[in-house]
């Protein structure tokens, strides 16, 4: 951020208000160091945001104010990153992670509250990419994305408040099926149309090649 302020007298997101690269298509990932005046750009612009907060822990790289970003109507949705900085990519995780630390970062238990963060990976993710009109929540008229989530587990039990569970008690291996525009890809956690077996022994020889360079 420095460079970038000592080179063109501006932060990196005011650069690129300058450079006129904001708008409402863009999709700015990460967002850890941002100005109050850099969140106002955002908001102004209709720029989406996506908050990736696993990833930026593993690398240091910070935190993102992310409620702040909220309060101001600015779309962020929730991702994972990659595998170089977020080894599980499990979004149930993300979601725990992202609704925790900001409690923790701002010294608030009410901040990020669980409907918020299942927004931010439903709906809000559809919409930070453009695709909200035919995915990210259950509707008439939009594609059959449905995962099918196995409660009667001893760590989901009891329930009291869905939204709550699926935030702080549900993590991937709890998928038990899963949907993709009304085609079933997974049932009783086997997978359907993928050789699991094959897969991995592809992803072993592909290390070992990288282990050998």
């Amino acid at each position: 951020m420095d460079g970038i302020q000592e080179k063109y007298g501006a932060t990196p997101v005011g650069h690129l208000a300058n450079l006129e690269v904001l708008g409402a298509n863009l999709l700015a990932c990460h967002c850890v160091v941002l100005s109050g005046g850099d969140m106002d750009l955002l908001q102004q612009h209709d720029v989406k945001v996506s908050h990736n907060p696993e990833s930026n822990m593993k690398l240091a790289a910070g935190i993102s104010p992310v409620a702040d970003l909220i309060s101001r109507n600015v779309c962020t949705g929730l991702g994972t990153d990659g595998c170089s900085s977020n080894n599980n990519l499990d979004l149930f995780a993300e979601m725990d992670t992202a609704a925790k630390l900001h409690k923790a970062s701002r010294l608030d238990p009410t901040i990020m509250d669980a409907a918020t963060v299942l927004r931010m990976a439903t709906i809000d993710g559809a919409r930070a990419l453009g695709l909200d009109p035919i995915t990210g929540s259950i509707e008439t008229g939009k594609k059959a994305d449905i995962i099918v989530i196995d409660t009667h587990k001893p760590h989901l039990t009891p329930m009291y408040h869905p939204a709550s569970h699926l935030v702080y008690s549900v993590g991937g291996s709890d998928v038990c099926a899963t949907v993709v525009n009304g085609r079933v890809l997974m049932k009783d956690r086997r997978l359907l149309h993928l050789d699991l077996e094959k897969i991995m022994a592809d992803a072993r020889q592909i290390a070992d090649e990288i282990r050998g360079r």
